[in-house]
């Protein structure tokens, strides 16, 4: 799954010192099999609402079964049914649980039918006019990841258990239904006058991989071999469709050869939707993907799906085919789509551009971060806070370490091995470890050990001296890292690389302590150092060298990842030959990205040099370079920068890079400034981007002049914005007006969206309203409020209550403190009186049922026993 960079997507946790940490999280025991699983829906697009019937087919795994416990999320269930005889249900709004009398017993195949209805606030989302979104756009689309499947369904939702599927829809004759496998009829039913159309996924999948998108949609179709593909959005986005769509052939033939699997299942869909909640979800055979990947061709190179789609498809393998069997080793499925979505890269746009973006990935590994978890990581509040750069990146990154070190062969012939073994299966991460030692005869456990259950990543310092009496090089190594229980003193196996006059001398060392020195003795003084020179170990290097080598490091136009180190390490100098070294590599040198990461490097190097090198360089043919100069350019506040900010906006036809200028005119107030950005306030252009970007950079420049017209465009054109920057214009808005003396009119235009029809909106709003600071908006956002949020809206009342009670006037912090304490004590006060009603209610169930049975008791005694005559004597 593609998750977005904004935190709203996924949840991040920081532990700190003295913090409580989370019960280790396992995999739930089976005690039944799922065997396959019939969901019939009819969705009423108007209200909101779906009824449905579920059946699961089942088989006790090792003993009889009494209990049939399914996860169902706020379903109301009005009957359960079974081919076993049923004692009776319960149904919560968390789960169903079925008492079988006689237990179902081992060997015997039942099914269960549960009939229900739900407005589903997760798991399944709408899309309707009712909610803001154009009529012919109308549709819902299903996301199960992590745990949300439930709210739509009743299942057994952990990855697991696997099951075949089938999903029957019924919608009106005009709109059409996608779901998981292949389409087995689509025929009206004569009563209803509905479209039912029924799709069935043969092979077993994970819960969590069961889809269905449904609504007014448009298609562009294919076909790879004998496989149709198909590309769906919602009507109105059709003409976009191509862009995004155009490769998918290709990646699957690409994948197919290097995985050396044939694509595993039926067909390969692809649906845009309007506002998914998350980049993209890799359900088997159809792909759920965020409208946002769609875009223009006047966005040049800038712009592509081409990672997402790819990322989206390499699951097809590594998560549908063989998935994770619980969330600590999820890296299993996002690790492969990462990795494999650079290899992509690399065959279609050359090797360099695969370091590229395995470079761009090492940056956010090695970001400082304060808690350094595993990659395989129990304990765990919820499944959410699994996703995020351990899997992902540093996942991705342990393959490219392994894939270097076995050699590429080796790798593919392991992967696919792992594969094949574990087909249609749950997998962990030993079962890869195992399969890489029984191919190559080698000990992994330290590998596994450092990279996967331990935290981090190596630290290094490297230094080099020469010694020209001897013809001595030496290389000292130092591991940097803080070594403790969680992070291990690594073990690895590395390259030293000197280059002397063009020619290239490899020497293997090897990394086993704290601090090393190597000793190689060379025919002359090498002109280049470079450690790791094939870029195969996930380190921070710390790597000193003459200022002279890193010119002719930077220079070296046959090693990427040298010249994007050297640039890196050129930030610290200042003076006049590094910067025109510099600026010549960004207007020469053939490779985009070293062009690209010239620029902001002397907009950190930031003297006047730098930024008359930087405004020399503005006119550039790739517009993605183009795009990094125009955002460094503005980084340097002077009068000049807005002069040639303006003549960006009238020369520049590319939205994408508009965007950027318009956004950093933000920096400076200026009359012209007001103008420009109100002409864009109002301006048509796709997806409305640089209106939103007007909205930025009217945030940045904090002006009150601001607030009428903002708050007109978003009254009058809020069709026009997506759902998360319309969002941003209404705290923009909020932003802007909170240190005015009457906030009445702004606060009643928040209030106005608190009750959206789009979630993301109302949350929004929400927290709008704690952005503004007015106290008055305190009884309206405590109506959103619970004592335990669980959901955006509830979480965003929080955060704005608490912003609200600390700016209200004439309260000491003294007070809100003491609030806030009483608010927690309030809390625990009323968890426990509902624990002992709990318990309360307990007892007297148990204690009327003891009543029951002894009464039963007497009555059964005076019948048995004949009458005592000796009280009548």
């Amino acid at each position: 799954m593609a998750r977005f960079i904004r935190i709203t997507s996924c949840v991040f946790l920081v532990c700190v010192a003295g913090a409580a940490i989370a019960e280790p999280q396992y995999a739930p025991d089976r005690e039944a099999d799922i065997l396959h699983i019939t969901i019939d829906v009819t969705p009423d697009f108007k209200n909101r609402t779906i009824a449905g019937t579920t059946t699961i087919k089942f088989a006790p795994i090792s003993k009889p079964l009494t209990e049939f416990r399914l996860d169902a999320a706020d379903l109301d269930v009005s009957s359960v049914t079974s081919n076993a005889k049923i004692e009776g249900y319960t149904a919560t709004d968390k789960a169903i649980t079925i008492t079988f009398e006689p237990a179902v017993p081992v060997g015997a195949e039942a099914t269960v039918t549960i009939i229900y209805e739900a407005e589903p606030k997760q798991g399944l989302y709408f899309r309707t006019p009712e909610m803001g979104y154009p009529e012919q756009d109308t549709h819902l689309f299903t996301q199960g990841e992590s745990h949300t499947a439930p709210h739509w369904y009743p299942n057994y939702d952990y990855p697991n258990e696997r099951s075949s599927s089938e999903v029957i829809c019924r919608v009106p004759e005009d709109m059409t239904v996608i779901s998981n496998g292949r389409l087995v009829s689509e025929q009206t039913d004569p009563d209803s006058g509905l479209k039912v159309v029924t799709w069935l996924q043969e092979k077993p999948h994970v819960n969590y991989l069961v889809a269905l998108v449904a609504g007014k949609l448009k298609k562009i179709e294919s076909k790879y071999k004998d496989i149709p593909i198909a590309f769906y959005t919602p009507v109105s986005l059709i003409e976009y469709a191509q862009n995004s769509f155009k490769d998918t052939a290709d990646m699957l033939e690409f994948y197919e050869q290097e995985i050396g699997m044939p694509y595993p299942w039926d067909k390969y869909d692809q649906a845009v939707v309007r506002d998914f909640v998350a980049g993209g979800m890799e359900n088997t055979t159809l792909t759920i993907l965020t409208e946002g990947t769609l875009h223009t061709n006047d966005t040049e190179n800038i712009r592509s799906s081409q990672s997402l789609v790819a990322h989206e498809m390499v699951h097809q393998w590594f998560g549908d085919y063989v998935t994770c069997k619980d969330w600590s080793h999820l890296w299993l499925n996002e690790g492969f789509a990462v990795y494999y979505e650079k290899l992509y890269d690399g065959h279609k746009n050359g090797h360099d551009s695969m370091l590229y973006g395995l470079y761009q990935t090492a940056s956010w590994v090695l970001s400082d971060r304060p808690v350094h978890k595993p990659i395989v990581y129990r304990s765990y509040s919820m499944a959410d806070e699994q996703f995020d750069y351990r899997a992902y990146q540093k996942g991705a990154w342990v393959l490219h370490m392994l894939r270097t070190e076995l050699g590429e062969e080796m790798f593919r012939k392991c992967v696919k091995t792992y594969l094949k073994r574990h087909a249609l299966s749950s997998v962990v991460t030993e079962d890869l470890r195992s399969v890489i030692e029984e191919l190559t005869g080698r000990s992994y456990d330290r590998f596994f050990d450092q990279w996967i259950y331990h935290g981090r990543h190596p630290d290094l310092k490297v230094g080099y001296n020469w010694s020209e009496k001897d013809k001595l090089a030496k290389i000292s190594i130092e591991q940097t890292q803080k070594v403790t229980e969680k992070v291990m003193l690594f073990h690895f196996q590395a390259k030293v690389r000197f280059i002397i006059q063009d020619k290239l001398i490899d020497r293997e060392i090897f990394i086993d302590s704290k601090q090393h020195d190597f000793y190689f003795r060379l025919p002359d003084e090498p002109n280049v150092v470079r450690f790791d020179p094939d870029y195969g170990l996930l380190a921070n290097i710390k790597f000193e060298k003459p200022t002279v080598m890193l010119y002719q490091q930077l220079e070296n136009q046959d090693d990427v990842i040298g010249q994007l180190r050297a640039i890196d390490a050129l930030k610290e100098k200042k003076d006049k030959k590094t910067v025109e070294k510099l600026k010549d590599v960004l207007n020469n040198d053939p490779f985009y990205a070293v062009r690209r990461n010239a620029s902001p490097t002397l907009r950190e190097i930031h003297t006047n040099e730098a930024f008359e090198a930087l405004a020399d360089s503005l006119v550039q043919a790739d517009a993605r370079v183009r795009q990094q100069v125009v955002r460094d350019v503005s980084s340097f506040y002077r009068s000049v920068t807005l002069t040639l900010l303006k003549r960006t906006l009238r020369n520049e036809k590319n939205p994408a890079i508009l965007e950027v200028a318009i956004r950093n005119l933000g920096l400076y107030h200026h009359k012209s400034t007001r103008r420009l950005l109100l002409k864009y306030l109002q301006s048509v252009s796709y997806r409305n981007e640089l209106a939103t970007a007007a909205i930025e950079a009217i945030r940045m420049l904090d002006e009150p002049f601001f607030i009428v017209p903002l708050q007109r465009v978003l009254d009058e054109r809020e069709t026009d914005f997506r759902s998360w920057p319309f969002t941003r214009g209404l705290n923009t808005l909020a932003h802007i007006a909170r240190n005015e003396d009457d906030k009445t009119k702004v606060r009643n235009f928040l209030a106005g969206y608190v009750n959206h029809p789009k979630n993301r909106i109302q949350a929004g709003a929400i927290g709008a309203l704690g952005t503004l600071g007015d106290p008055k908006a305190i009884p309206i956002v405590e109506t959103f409020s619970n004592d335990e949020p669980d959901d955006n809206i509830e979480r965003s009342a929080e955060r704005a209550l608490k912003e609200l009670r600390q700016r209200k006037q004439l309260v000491p912090d003294e007070i809100v403190r003491l609030r806030e304490t009483v608010d927690e004590f309030r809390k625990e006060t009323d968890k426990l009186k509902n624990d002992l009603d709990d318990i309360k209610k307990r007892l007297d169930a148990k204690e009327k049922t003891v009543e029951k049975e002894d009464k039963d008791e007497t009555a059964d005694s005076n019948k048995d026993t004949p009458p005592d005559k000796s009280e009548e004597k």
